[in-house]
């Protein structure tokens, strides 16, 4: 788990973890520099819970994306499972035990990834994260994150691929979020993908959201006006440099789609959109679609 400035809402995570009913779990807490209760919290909860390997950690001061990727590359042990949570949530009691039972029996790579409760600050108006309907792939995630990091869980040959790329991700100066590095990673070495419709936590909307629900005609503007300034093609772009990193983890096939992506951007018009109809991405959602195709028409992609 990450942290920063999280004790607003810290503790009705914790409490959740201690609530799961796969009761076998370690945690290990990145704290970016706290100026609040957050650490103290995690000390008590820890002497609260002495039968869990509770630890703090001091994180790299980077912002989310990199104290995530910095934890994976120091994953201590051999453990079957590694799940990701951020520090304002709830989870679900059976959030671990539904996300083993998804990848119980993979022998490969494998992350798992489902939607969500979303609500308020106070956890009221629940409702449920977008529909997800086409089936994840290399051609939808190098332009479309479709789970949210607070709902990711790896097996045992999963984190070992997330925790040889961290290091490589991050010497190239790290993506925009972890979330959607994995997703990137995973699906691009062949792994298994996993995303799944059942919620298994509460994904609470409040002022601090660094990224929030992307459900809505507000998102869509949100979207559009992230291809209109800029925003959706510098990150498409700084993704892009942060896998390429680790681009011999790749099939051969899935390498050679990131080097066309990554091309895109520098061909005339016309033979842009050529290039961006051959290599058949795709965002989930007729909307989506239509951003995307507005993204590569303006050379913003």
């Amino acid at each position: 788990m990450a942290l920063y400035d999280g004790a607003q809402f810290l503790d009705d995570q914790l409490q959740s973890f201690a609530a799961q009913d796969h009761d076998v779990w370690d945690l290990t807490v990145g704290d970016d520099g706290s100026r609040d209760a957050g650490p103290d919290m995690v000390r008590a909860f820890a002497a609260a819970h002495p039968h869990h390997d509770v630890r703090l950690i001091d994180g790299p001061g980077q912002g989310p994306a990199a104290n995530f990727l910095t934890m994976l590359a120091g994953v201590e042990g051999d453990p079957d499972w590694v799940a990701l949570s951020d520090q304002d949530d709830v989870w679900l009691s059976d959030r671990l035990s539904h996300g083993i039972k998804a990848l119980r029996g993979v022998t490969g790579p494998a992350l798992y990834g489902s939607a969500t409760w979303i609500v308020e600050a106070d956890l009221s108006g629940q409702r449920r994260s977008p529909l997800f309907t086409r089936p994840p792939g290399f051609r939808n995630a190098l332009v479309q994150s479709i789970a949210g990091g607070n709902t990711m869980l790896m097996n045992r040959a999963g984190w070992q691929l997330a925790r040889d790329a961290a290091q490589e991700a991050l010497a190239a100066g790290g993506p925009v979020t972890h979330d959607w590095w994995l997703y990137q990673l995973f699906a691009g070495a062949g792994a298994r993908v996993v995303r799944d419709e059942t919620p298994t936590l509460l994904y609470r909307q409040h002022g601090g959201n660094l990224f929030g629900t992307n459900k809505g005609l507000g998102a869509t503007l949100l979207r559009v006006r992230q291809v209109l300034g800029g925003e959706m093609g510098d990150w498409t772009a700084r993704n892009g440099r942060a896998l390429h990193a680790s681009a011999h983890r790749l099939t051969p096939g899935h390498r050679a789609v990131l080097e066309a992506f990554m091309d895109l951007r520098s061909k005339p018009a016309p033979e842009r959109l050529r290039a961006f109809r051959d290599l058949d991405l795709y965002r989930q959602g007729r909307v989506d679609l239509v951003v995307l195709g507005l993204a590569a028409l303006m050379g913003r992609l």
